[in-house]
């Protein structure tokens, strides 16, 4: 039997306010446990929540991109569970009337688009945290992120791959980066993933028994935890097995998913409106101001990058990924012209992207500015350089050796154009190397290569590549 994989994500995505959704609480990353806990974040007797402006603004920025329903009235309810960094008993958050209804993201798989419908988007807080690791026999509990506010963003089962939940939750990263909403951050915790997976036969309508994988907060994680998955489950059920609805861990050391607990329902947690919070009516001029002040956002900007620079579709969905690399880019067109920005995309997604992952670096912290690869790419662009001296250069200037034009001079890296000298060169390597003459008056192309080769070696990298094929093509008829 052929099966199909169906994955639904819930995506928890960190809101960027400096202080908590229902206090004043700061919600800056790893101050010491329990020290921006106040009394409303750890429920003490007699407090009461009020909502952060901000938070509901940026909750209205992502429902805009997306293209949603902004409930003009949305009510937040209490999720009632109980888990020791939980300190009131339940959580707020909304269900009945979520801030945003509706919407999609269109991803790119390939060379194909396709649309993933956003069910509803709403906010809520977060729990605290609790540490296993570090206290023999006890468990610590530290709640600084009580109270951090979250919007929750939950896909259609619309997903049929590991590959397509990836790229969804890739661009749902990069739009909540474009927005300003989110840092985006995964390693801290401020964006990461719930998937839901099933399996059907092939060209099945009904949905499979899902099991929900918890807290995901890699890409490569969610790839592997998916795929893990959907054979576990292919494989329970070929084996005449059932599949139990329930939520799951990924151990990214076994890369494999155990079972955690059963999974609840809805009316599991008793949802109902919380009699502390009014309900949340947000005026049509409130929304039109925050409509006004939408950046371009990265199906806008790919678009844009295809149609203004001559980019393919590949070069521009990299280059879009991020905000910041989109500006990087943009501001090393600037400098060498729009005539050139192939050939900046092609230094960017390559000698620029590759040194940054070995460093684990993003490119806003990047040792080379835009500037100083503009000016890298002048010195290859007017033949001051060869392409592959420009790496030797890029290398220098990534240790902080100054900029091209410094690095060049230091090291005599300058090209020779010399006609006169390289005809030289080209008359000494036609003579020392007989046989490849040969092979290339006979008709064989990849001996001019050799040739070339040679005359490369002898400058050290120096002559002008083209420069030398041209003299040698004309030499050898």
């Amino acid at each position: 039997m052929e099966w199909e994989v169906v994955i639904g994500l819930e995506v928890h995505a960190q809101l960027s306010t400096r202080s908590k959704i229902f206090s004043g609480a700061a919600t800056r990353y790893g101050a010491a446990p329990n020290t921006q806990a106040c009394a409303v974040d750890i429920a003490l007797p007699g407090v009461l929540p009020v909502l952060n402006k901000g938070a509901v603004e940026r909750a209205i920025r992502f429902g805009l991109a997306i293209g949603a329903r902004i409930n003009r009235e949305s009510v937040f309810a209490r999720k009632n569970y109980f888990y020791p960094d939980l300190p009131k008993g339940y959580q707020i958050s909304q269900y009945e009337r979520p801030i945003i209804e509706g919407g999609s993201i269109t991803i790119a798989v390939g060379d194909q688009e396709k649309v993933i419908r956003i069910t509803r988007a709403h906010l809520e807080e977060d729990a605290g945290k609790s540490l296993h690791e570090d206290f023999h026999g006890m468990t610590g509990i530290d709640l600084n992120r009580a109270g951090t506010p979250l919007l929750e963003i939950v896909s259609e089962p619309d997903l049929r791959s590991a590959e397509e939940a990836v790229a969804y939750a890739k661009a749902l990263h990069a739009l909540v980066q474009y927005l300003d909403i989110c840092d985006g951050n995964m390693q801290e915790g401020s964006f990461r993933c719930d998937a839901n997976v099933s399996v059907r036969p092939r060209g099945s309508d009904a949905f499979g028994t899902r099991c929900e994988i918890k807290n995901l907060n890699s890409f490569r994680f969610l790839e592997k935890a998916i795929e893990y998955e959907a054979s576990r489950q292919i494989e329970i059920l070929e084996a005449g097995g059932f599949i139990e609805q329930e939520t799951r861990l990924y151990d990214s050391d076994r890369g494999e998913t155990r079972s955690m607990r059963s999974k609840e329902e809805a009316f599991d947690y008793r949802y109902f409106p919380d009699p502390d919070l009014m309900p949340l009516r947000i005026p049509e001029e409130m929304i039109e101001s925050i409509r006004a002040s939408l950046p371009e956002l990265p199906h806008a900007k790919r678009s844009r990058f295809m149609s203004q620079y001559g980019l393919s579709a590949y070069d521009a969905g990299v280059l879009t990924t991020s905000r910041a690399m989109a500006a990087y880019f943009e501001a090393v067109v600037a400098e060498v012209g729009a005539a050139h920005a192939k050939v900046a995309a092609n230094w960017v997604m390559g000698e620029l992207a590759g040194a940054l992952n070995r460093e684990g670096r993003e490119i806003s912290v990047s040792p080379i500015s835009a500037a100083q690869l503009a000016g890298l790419i002048a010195r290859i662009l007017d033949n001051t350089i060869s392409g592959k001296i420009a790496k030797e250069v890029f290398e220098a200037m990534w240790a902080g050796e100054g900029d091209a034009d410094t690095i060049i001079e230091r090291r005599g890296l300058r090209q020779i154009t010399d006609a006169g000298a390289l005809e030289r060169l080209v008359e000494e390597v036609i003579a020392a190397n007989p046989k490849s003459v040969e092979e290339y008056r006979a008709g064989k192309d990849r001996a001019l290569n050799a040739l070339v080769g040679q005359v490369m070696k002898r400058t050290q990298g120096k002559a002008n590549p083209q420069q030398v094929t041209q003299l040698l093509k004309a030499r050898l008829g």
